[in-house]
């Protein structure tokens, strides 16, 4: 699903503007990207958790010629998904 489509939906769910819906998408994925930023992880009762993990740095290879490559240390957002998501979507 897409942001455009996440949009539409609520505006045609709850009767707001196209606009309107542009705007609660956008504050809701803000606030997501802040307490990621912020706090290093955020949760959804009954839907999941999201939290920002660490890697390692890494020698990886070029797939093209096979030269191997420094791959540097990096933060990476991961998801973990609540049971009730876990069970809907392995019904």
């Amino acid at each position: 699903m897409s942001k455009a489509v996440l949009s539409r939906l609520i505006s045609e769910k709850h009767g707001v503007p196209r606009a309107q819906a542009d705007e609660i998408v956008d504050t809701l994925f803000g606030g997501i990207k802040d307490a990621l930023a912020s706090q290093g992880t955020i949760g959804f009762v009954g839907f999941g958790r999201f939290h920002v993990d660490s890697r390692e740095p890494r020698v990886g290879r070029n797939p093209a010629n096979g030269d191997k490559v420094d791959i540097p240390a990096r933060k990476v957002v991961k998801f973990t998904p609540g049971e009730p998501l876990k069970k809907l979507i392995n019904q």
